[in-house]
Order: C-alpha cells, then sequence, then structure tokens
C-alpha cells in the first residue's frame, strides 16, 4: 500500500509541476464545458417557411397567418411555381413549403370532401425535418380546430397533409450520420498523427539532426504533411465505399466534385495539426490539444444539432470550424446533388482557410524549431 501511495504522490507532483500540460487539465475543459452547454441546443425555432397559395382565399390567408404567428416559423418567401420551390429547397434557403391547393376553402365548406395541404420538406437533417413535420401538422389541425368551432355543422372535416420528405425520404438516420462520421473521423486522425508526428521529432531529437542539413525547411514541412494528405484520402473514400456497401448511402452528385473539395479540405487540418505541433512541447500535451479543438470541432459541427438553433455568438465562433464546412459539403453532393455552382464557396473557403493555418503554423515553427 505504501509504495501505491508513494506512486500516487510523485504523479500528482509530476503533474502540478508541468506548467504547459496543467491548464490542459483544468482551464480548457471548463471552457468546453461552458461553451457547449450554450452552444449544443436541440431547440428548433425561426424555421424558413415558404408559402405557395394557390387558392388565394379567405380560409387560405387564415392558415398561412396561423403559421406565420407561431414562434416557430418566419416567413421567408412567397412562391409562385414548382421550380422556385426547387431552387429555395436547392440552395438550403427555406425548411417548409406549405403549399395550399385550390378549392382549399371550398372543400373546408363541403362536409364529405376533407381538404388537403401539402408539406415539402427539406428532409437534408431528418431529426430537424421530423420536429418541422410535427409543427406543422399539429398548426393545420388547430387551424382546423379553429374552423369546427366557427362552423354551424357538428361535423366539419379535417385537413389532410400530404408531407415529402426531400432529399431523404425514408428520414433514415444512417444516410444523413454516416458522411459526416466519416468526415469526423477522418478529420480527427489527420490532426492528431500531423501534431503527433512533428512533435516525436522534437523529442527524440531527430529534428534537431534535420535542422544542421542541407534539408529547407519548407522541404521538411511538406515532406511531413504529403504522407498525411494522401492518408486523408484513404480514410474518407474507405469510409464511404463501406457507407455504401453496408449502408447503400446514396451517392447523387459527382464523386469528381467531392474529391475537389476533399483534395483542398485537407490542408486545412493538417495546418491545424502542424500549429499545434509547434505550441506543445511533448506528445501529451499535443494529444490533450487536438482533442480539445476536435471535440469542439464534432459537437459544434452542425451533425448532432442543427448549426442554426445555435446561438448568434456560437455561429459566428463556428466559422471557424472547418469540420462544419465539411459536414455540409458531403450532405450537399452526396445526399441533394449539388453541382459547383453551389460548393464553390465552400472550396472557396477551405482554399483561405488552409493557406492562413499552414501559413501560420510555419511562422510558428521557424519561431519554435
Amino acid at each position: 500500500m505504501r509504495n501505491i501511495l508513494v506512486l500516487v504522490r510523485k504523479e500528482f507532483l509530476q503533474i502540478f509541476r508541468n506548467r504547459q500540460l496543467l491548464p490542459f487539465m483544468t482551464v480548457l475543459p471548463v471552457v468546453q464545458v461552458i461553451l457547449l452547454t450554450f452552444a449544443a441546443n436541440y431547440e428548433i425555432k425561426n424555421l424558413r417557411l415558404g408559402i405557395w397559395d394557390l387558392d388565394q382565399s379567405t380560409s387560405s390567408s387564415q392558415l398561412i397567418h396561423k403559421f406565420t404567428g407561431a414562434n416557430f416559423f418566419q416567413k421567408t418567401d412567397l412562391i409562385n411555381n414548382q421550380k422556385k420551390a426547387d431552387d429555395l429547397l436547392m440552395r438550403d434557403a427555406i425548411d417548409l413549403v406549405l403549399v395550399i391547393p385550390k378549392d382549399f376553402e371550398k372543400n373546408i365548406k363541403i362536409q364529405n370532401s376533407p381538404p388537403a395541404v401539402q408539406f415539402q420538406i427539406n428532409a437534408l437533417n431528418n431529426s430537424k425535418a421530423g420536429i418541422v413535420q410535427n409543427y406543422a401538422s399539429a398548426i393545420t389541425q388547430d387551424f382546423m380546430s379553429d374552423v369546427r368551432g366557427n362552423a354551424n355543422t357538428s361535423a366539419s372535416p379535417k385537413i389532410i397533409p400530404v408531407t415529402n420528405f426531400w432529399y431523404n425520404p425514408t428520414l433514415n438516420y444512417k444516410t444523413i450520420m454516416l458522411p459526416g462520421i466519416v468526415a469526423e473521423v477522418m478529420t480527427l486522425i489527420i490532426i492528431l498523427i500531423c501534431a503527433l508526428n512533428v512533435v516525436r521529432e522534437r523529442e527524440i531529437g531527430t529534428i534537431e539532426q534535420l535542422n544542421v542539413t542541407p534539408l529547407k525547411k519548407y522541404e521538411f514541412i511538406l515532406g511531413k504533411l504529403i504522407p498525411f494528405w494522401f492518408i486523408g484520402h484513404f480514410i474518407f473514400w474507405a469510409g464511404i465505399a463501406l457507407g455504401r456497401l453496408i449502408f447503400h448511402i446514396p451517392m447523387v452528385g459527382s464523386l469528381g466534385l467531392l474529391e475537389l473539395f476533399l483534395a483542398v479540405f485537407l490542408f486545412v487540418p493538417l495546418g491545424i495539426g502542424l500549429f499545434i505541433s509547434t505550441a506543445v512541447e511533448t506528445q501529451q500535451q499535443a494529444l490533450f490539444t487536438s482533442f480539445f479543438f476536435i471535440i469542439l470541432f464534432i459537437l459544434m459541427c452542425g451533425l448532432f444539432t442543427p448549426v442554426e438553433t445555435m446561438p448568434d455568438w456560437a455561429q459566428w465562433v463556428n466559422q471557424l470550424n472547418p469540420l462544419k464546412y465539411f459536414v455540409e459539403v458531403n450532405r450537399l453532393i452526396l445526399l441533394k446533388g449539388s453541382g459547383i455552382a453551389e460548393i464553390y464557396p465552400f472550396i472557396l473557403k477551405m482554399f483561405v482557410y488552409g493557406i492562413g493555418i499552414n501559413a501560420l503554423a510555419i511562422w510558428r515553427f521557424k519561431k519554435t524549431s
């Protein structure tokens, strides 16, 4: 028992004497808990509503007022044709299109002819789509309750909603989760191995031997990063292939376009890993620091909770989360079939991000190596 107590005392002394490791074990977890408690918000609100009113009647206006008066929906656009509805859904500018057919008011007054409305729901996020359907159905039934209350007859018809789930018709959870999980795993591994590999060189002293060789710094950095760039490709495409073979994940869009984004994106986690390696001294510190950023990236990337429901300040901070862009692009290409017009802004952002983080990492590397 005495030997165990001595060992425990030694470990505590070693931790408290490590000025670099101690903040990672105390301050950073507190920051994570505070930040994620506010940011990981599962409340769905401010849903974007499009209205396509083919009846243009008093009853249809009353139903629209019910939707726009609810706290869940905000009216974004009036729609007059299916092409415009398709465009808004494709650009992810809308969550729900409320379609009110002709003769809506007439059918309300006919006892044996129940009126129907259509919900065209953006189901790219299946959990969010299910909540949108529940909200919309509840509002329509509440509207019909008001109609029954004002009607002279004892048996007024019910509205029959006809729902179409776009991009994920069966609301298959695996369809939404797998592309994001593959992106997360790849990003995690690339950041970790890049950070740990460079730090290991410093720990064992081989980086000092390389510094006295004719090898230039940029050659050393490229020699370190390029292998991991290929490893990232292998991890990602192996995961996508398994998802296709085992879970039958749809691949609606261009895989070449996805590869183009992946090729640019990989320089961001590589740069983050390199930057981490310049800010720490040991592999243990690199591990703790990497996990700090990775946990934030994963929980705020939009895979588990929609980014739109986060507070404004969290959405602003989340602009620095590269994984958010990768998860979104994966869904846009694989599930939605988006083309270069929708993807090129993400490619441009990752290109600028990659240049910035790698330039900062290289500058730090020159100062610390």
